[in-house]
């Protein structure tokens, strides 16, 4: 079992929690065995922890759709509580999509929430956002993004946090490291980013890197046909659920809202399995 020094336990205590979204809940990684029907990059981090060192403990309680007041009101009073010692956070993507965000007041929340979580001696991840090609109607959000990363790059280093420099990975530019809708990474992308995680921690992995052939070329019906594919699966939905005022995480709990032991072997679905057998 080895050390890691940006992963100090604190008198034998080893708890992960993770903040945040969709992207940190897991949307894209599908898993018919997991909570919420995903499964994720931040699962995956805590399952190599415990494989790497004894008794690491897990909590995630992002939920898609949540705003950055969303996260503050609802998960960092509870994260605080769990007294964690690796903490991860990723917030104010959906704001940045909300076309009425101040963007000062937004990044000057995040900055009050991220000097919350480095106040506790944990050791805080952050990430950039990446720039998703999604539409050239989003292309004036661009500005935003890099507004965005700008500032948590700056966070980052004044709080000492650990940055995953998202907007860097050239890996994301292949459509394959995305989900049908384009928003959120698919399995490929959150095994890949889930090493990234462990890598600037210093955590050992074999999660393999990517090893695919070249994407297929797509003739000019065939992108036409996808096109409209997304904007009926996609486009059209979340335009009417801004309307209606409505998001797809209303309903939903988080995936871990406890702290859990991470079994060395078998990881989170030995847990679920262990659940459904008591029952």
């Amino acid at each position: 079992m080895g050390s890691f020094p940006l992963l100090p336990d604190r008198g034998g205590r080893r708890r992960f929690v993770a903040l945040g979204d969709s992207f940190t809940e897991g949307v894209g990684d599908r898993s018919k065995r997991l909570p919420n029907g995903v499964r994720g990059w931040a699962d995956r981090v805590a399952e190599k922890l415990a494989k790497a060192q004894p008794g690491w403990e897990y909590a995630n309680l992002a939920i898609r759709s949540k705003r950055l007041r969303h996260i503050i009101d609802e998960q960092l009073a509870p994260a605080l509580a769990m007294e964690p010692t690796l903490v991860t956070l990723y917030a104010g993507g959906n704001d940045i999509l909300d076309f009425g965000t101040d963007m000062d007041s937004l990044m000057a929340e995040y900055e009050a929430l991220v000097a919350r979580l480095a106040a506790t001696g944990a050791t805080v991840v952050l990430f950039t956002g990446f720039d998703v090609k999604v539409s050239a109607v989003l292309e004036p959000l661009k500005k935003r993004n890099t507004a965005y990363n700008h500032r948590v790059r700056q966070i980052a280093a004044k709080y000492n946090a650990v940055l995953v420099d998202y907007w860097c990975f050239d890996a994301f530019h292949d459509r394959r490291m995305w989900d049908s809708d384009r928003l959120h990474m698919s399995k490929a992308g959150h095994k890949y980013l889930a090493a990234q995680v462990l890598d600037h921690l210093g955590v050992p992995h074999k999660i393999s890197p990517l090893d695919w052939e070249p994407p297929d070329r797509l003739s000019l019906r065939e992108w036409e046909r996808r096109q409209r594919r997304w904007v009926h699966d996609w486009v059209l939905p979340l335009f009417g659920r801004k309307l209606r005022g409505v998001t797809l995480g209303d309903r939903l709990s988080p995936r871990w809202p406890e702290p859990v032991r991470v079994p060395r072997k078998g990881g989170l679905k030995k847990l679920m399995e262990k659940a459904a057998r008591d029952y």
